[in-house]
């Protein structure tokens, strides 16, 4: 793992002594370390989707030492802590997501994830490939910092620890969606809602933002396509699933490529998951098919929705067999109300730089974090975490994805004086 040099971090942090309140600063700074230990840990420490047990123990633990109110149990594994300020005020809530995902790690780290799981039937590695280890540590450091400077907070923070955000297996219920059902945004009741993601091909000591639907709506779909098996050397006595299956995925793409009006947001069509038959000499009886959808546009998403349901009947019926769509929406569009945005702004200048705060595209990605954004106003924002100068940064949700230590830091000092500004009004 490369590390920021350290005259860039002096130029990063120059103006933050100036701007922040110097007890908070000295804090934030002194627990630095202790952040990246517990990324590591949570690195080295995966699991899965609504299989967080010892993630949230371990959260539950560091919590509860810092003599907050803890709710444990939420959403299946998720856990909350309150934090009441020595003033009365508004209530906020600060948010961080705790999954991994059924990834075989391929870095060479120290503390390198070598956990293995079964997930939809597979064994598969898991890894923290999308920086959920680096959000834990920021909010467990958050938490720490503010428990000791409750004087300066003029209200109640609610530290909302949400697993499932990579979607809950099949047949659970899970994530943001559950933990809005079973009240978390409730007793105390939410005002706003702030969550951060960091960033592999954003450089360390860098913030991106933007008004309205920064992230797209998320559509989990599985195809199931009925054929007729027979054996693989007399395909004419049979209904081939998987020649369907391919015609069909060709017929997802036209959809985006010919009938989405792309001018107007992008959209995206993808099946990551196949499977069908057991033996190179069957044609099997059926195929399935497990994808996304992601959109920006609501007019968008009901138009392909639809297309793809006629189309995965039609191309199937045309060759002989059937097939079916079923539809589970993950996440709406992640929209960050502009007033809430705008009030916010001179907080993430203030504490990164104005150079380094910079507007972005709206991102196919999504985050379930727009269920709390459906209920209250949210704002969530990316931080960086590539190192400066590396030419080699990888996607998220790959083997070999890695997060710069370094750009924790400003994950921290961010959220910290995010949540005391909006309290203080400012």
């Amino acid at each position: 793992m490369k590390f920021i040099p350290y005259c860039l971090l002096l130029l990063l942090t120059a103006n933050l002594h100036a701007q922040m309140d110097k007890k908070i600063l000295k804090d934030i700074e002194n627990i630095e370390s202790q952040v990246i230990d517990w990324r590591h840990y949570f690195h080295e420490n995966p699991e899965l989707s609504n299989r967080e047990f010892n993630t949230a123990k371990k959260i539950e633990e560091h919590l509860k030492s810092l003599g907050m109110e803890v709710q444990t149990g939420i959403a299946k594994t998720g856990v909350v802590g309150i934090l009441k300020g020595n003033k009365p005020g508004k209530v906020v809530a600060l948010r961080a997501d705790i999954d991994a995902l059924p990834v075989t790690e391929r870095n060479d780290l120290t503390f390198k994830s070598t956990k293995t799981d079964t997930f939809l039937g597979t064994e598969t590695g898991v890894m923290h490939a999308c920086g959920h280890d680096t959000h834990i540590a920021i909010l467990m450091g958050v938490a720490e910092v503010l428990s000791k400077n409750k004087d300066k907070i003029n209200g109640t923070i609610k530290f909302i620890f949400q697993p499932a955000e990579e979607g809950p297996p099949p047949g659970e219920e899970g994530g943001a969606k559950l933990m809005v059902k079973e009240g978390v945004l409730e007793n105390p009741k939410v005002e706003a809602i702030f969550g951060l993601h960091i960033n592999s091909g954003t450089p360390v000591g860098t913030i991106k933002y933007k008004s309205g639907g920064i992230m797209a709506a998320v559509e989990r779909f599985v195809v199931t396509v009925k054929g007729k098996q027979t054996h693989g050397s007399a395909p004419w006595t049979g209904v081939d699933p998987i020649l369907i299956s391919a015609k069909i995925i060709d017929g997802f793409q036209t959809i985006i490529s010919r009938e989405s009006p792309l001018v107007q947001e992008a959209a995206v069509i993808t099946v990551g998951k196949i499977s069908s038959g057991l033996r190179f000499n069957i044609i099997p009886e059926s195929a399935e098919m497990i994808g996304t959808v992601r959109t920006l546009d609501p007019q968008m998403r009901e138009l392909i929705i639809r297309r793809m349901t006629e189309m995965a009947r039609d191309i199937a019926k045309a060759y002989g067999g059937e097939a079916t769509i079923d539809w589970q929406n993950n996440a709406a569009v992640t929209y960050n109300d502009p007033e809430l945005t705008a009030q916010m702004l001179p907080t993430l200048q203030k504490i990164a730089g104005n150079n380094n705060v910079q507007v972005m595209k709206a991102s196919t990605g999504g985050e379930d974090f727009s269920f709390f954004q459906e209920k209250v106003p949210g704002f969530y924002f990316f931080v960086g975490g590539m190192t400066p100068g590396n030419s080699e940064a990888f996607p998220h949700h790959t083997p070999d994805f890695k997060i710069d230590d370094a750009g924790m830091l400003l994950g921290v000092k961010t959220m910290t004086q995010v949540a005391i500004d909006y309290l203080n009004g400012k």
